[in-house]
Parts: structure tokens; C-alpha cells; sequence
């Protein structure tokens, strides 16, 4: 007999699925007979395993932040089907199609046979997933996002992370600006390397050759989810934009300073807590420009390394 089944659609990047990881977790809890099938892009398979909340992943994907046209769902309706995705008619219709018994979805009026929560705009990432599962009933936990701590070794233990790239120009903070952040630092003689994804290659390069870092402080090319996760465990700190890796650095307690704008952390920010700090200046700007948003631009380097001097040590120091 086939197992009752919850299909979850959260078809997006690093950060939103880290993100949507107390959700998921509710929904584990909720539905602990069922098997949570995860719609989400394949190369985060490890990540949805790393939360301990999913049992299969359904690959899906589509450009930006758009919703899959469709998805290859097999068998019986789901069950219970979950939109973590979005609150709007692509994503509503994505699941409906499928005809689950129940969906779990924010209410609109394009789609008004969905009798949800209303969807609000300034709310925390967590706190709007957790509150639309409290809404039908599940109880929900937007501080359960802890990782497991990767069993791997780091590549680089007790090395500062700077991470430049982000998903959109105007999340970038300036190359120079993190090559200024990268020379204070070895000037004190701690250990700098940088990150970037797949199609960053060039920034990463960039970055290294203006902070005139040796090959073995460059991890470029999009490091596989394993190697990418024991590099932030064993992080003395990262440094980064608002974008995946500082949500990876939350989810296994490295201390952390994220550079907001155009979005303020009150949306995406790290839970209130010493090891995190987010630096914003405001205001709210346009998150599709294609330069970086002027309230990114007024953070300097001085801000980020009084940041970084702040933060307490690791929680379990590296070897």
C-alpha cells in the first residue's frame, strides 16, 4: 500500500530553501505518516536531506524566481499539497492542477476557492512560511533551522568567508570593497578565502587577484552543497551579501555580518542573536536593479570589520 503523500513546492534557490527549512520541519511533525516529497531545483537534493525533513526530492525548477510550468508528479494526488513558493495564481494553479485533497496556500482574490491566511509584505521569510502552516493547523517553529554539522572536514578551518556574489546586481557590495575587507584582515594574520556560484567565476577572480589571495583561498565554480556547508561549519566568520550563504551560515551557527540592500533584514535577515549581524542602512530600494542599491553602497569596509570584531568566536572553535 502506497504511503500517503505531502508535495511541497519551494522550486527556488539556497537561501529560500534554508529559509523554509522550520516549515518543512512542521510538516515533518505534522505529517509524520506521510512521506514529504520536496518540488525543488535537483542540485539542492543535499540541502532538503540535511534538514531531516524530507524524504524524496521532485526536481523543479524555472528562471528567477518564476513558478515551473509543470511538474512530474506520478501516482495518486498528493494528499496534502503545500505552496511555500508563492502567494499567487502560477504557483496556487501549479497544485491544483494535480487535484491534491488538501492545499495549503495564501489566500487571493484571482484564486478565490482558497480560503487561506492573507499574505503580508513585511514579514520575516520564516515567520510567513511558519504562519501559513499555523493557519491550518501545524505547528510551526521559525527559529528550528539549525544543520546537522557536516561530517566532512573543511577545506579551509578557521578561515574567514567572503562570499560577493548575490542573486541580483543590486545585492552585490563592491569587489574593491571586500578586497579592503580581505587585506585588514590577513594584515592580521587570519586566513581570507572566497566563495562564489557556478556563473560567478569572474567576480570570484577578480576578488582574488585585487586582495591578491594565493590559489588555495579560491573556491570558485560553485562548490558542491557538502564541500560548500563544511567550508561556512568550520568558518571562523563569513562575510557576505543577502543571499544563500549567509542563511548556511546561520543554519550552522558561524558567526556571520550580511550586507543588506535593497531588501532590509527585517525580510531576510539572520535571527536576533550575537554571532549575526546584519548591517543596513536603508532605504528600501529596487532588488531588480542591475547596479549595486545605493543603501548597499553607504556600508564601508570600516563598518564591516568593526562587524567582524564584534562577533563572538565559533561556537565549536575549528582544528
Amino acid at each position: 500500500m502506497t504511503s500517503p503523500r505531502v508535495l511541497v513546492l519551494r522550486a527556488l534557490g539556497l537561501g529560500d530553501l534554508l529559509a523554509g527549512v522550520p516549515a518543512l520541519r512542521a510538516l515533518r511533525r505534522g505529517f509524520p505518516d506521510h512521506d514529504i516529497v520536496l518540488a525543488a531545483p535537483a542540485d539542492l537534493a543535499p540541502v532538503a536531506e540535511a534538514s531531516g525533513a524530507v524524504d524524496r526530492l521532485l526536481p523543479a525548477s524555472a528562471p528567477g524566481r518564476a513558478v515551473p510550468r509543470a511538474l512530474d508528479w506520478t501516482g495518486p494526488p498528493p494528499d496534502v499539497a503545500v505552496d511555500l513558493h508563492g502567494n499567487g495564481p502560477p504557483s496556487h494553479r501549479l497544485l491544483q492542477d494535480l487535484r491534491p485533497a488538501r492545499l495549503f496556500a495564501f489566500a487571493h482574490p484571482d484564486t478565490p476557492d482558497i480560503e487561506g491566511p492573507p499574505w503580508y509584505r513585511d514579514e520575516h521569510e520564516r515567520a510567513r512560511w511558519c504562519r501559513l502552516l499555523d493557519f491550518y493547523g501545524v505547528d510551526a517553529d521559525p527559529a528550528d533551522l539549525r544543520l546537522p554539522r557536516p561530517h566532512a572536514p573543511s577545506p579551509a578551518a578557521g578561515a574567514v568567508v567572503l562570499h560577493p556574489g548575490a542573486g541580483a546586481p543590486a545585492r552585490c557590495w563592491p569587489v574593491e570593497r571586500y578586497a579592503a575587507v580581505a587585506d585588514a584582515l590577513r594584515t592580521r594574520g587570519l586566513r581570507v578565502v572566497v566563495t562564489g556560484g557556478a556563473d560567478e567565476s569572474d567576480l570570484v577572480a577578480r576578488l582574488a587577484k585585487e586582495a591578491r589571495l594565493p590559489d588555495t583561498d579560491v573556491f570558485s565554480g560553485g562548490l558542491p552543497f557538502p564541500r560548500l556547508s563544511a567550508l561556512v561549519a568550520g568558518a571562523r566568520a563569513v562575510v557576505s551579501g543577502d543571499t544563500g550563504i549567509a542563511h548556511l551560515a546561520v543554519a550552522h551557527a558561524t558567526p556571520s555580518v550580511t550586507l543588506f540592500g535593497p531588501v532590509p533584514p527585517s525580510h531576510w535577515g539572520p535571527p536576533p542573536h550575537p554571532r549575526h549581524l546584519a548591517l543596513w542602512h536603508g532605504p528600501e530600494g529596487d532588488p531588480h536593479a542591475r547596479r549595486p542599491d545605493p543603501a548597499l553602497l553607504r556600508i564601508t569596509p570600516d563598518d564591516v570589520l568593526d562587524a567582524l570584531h564584534r562577533l563572538p568566536p565559533p561556537e565549536e572553535p575549528a582544528p
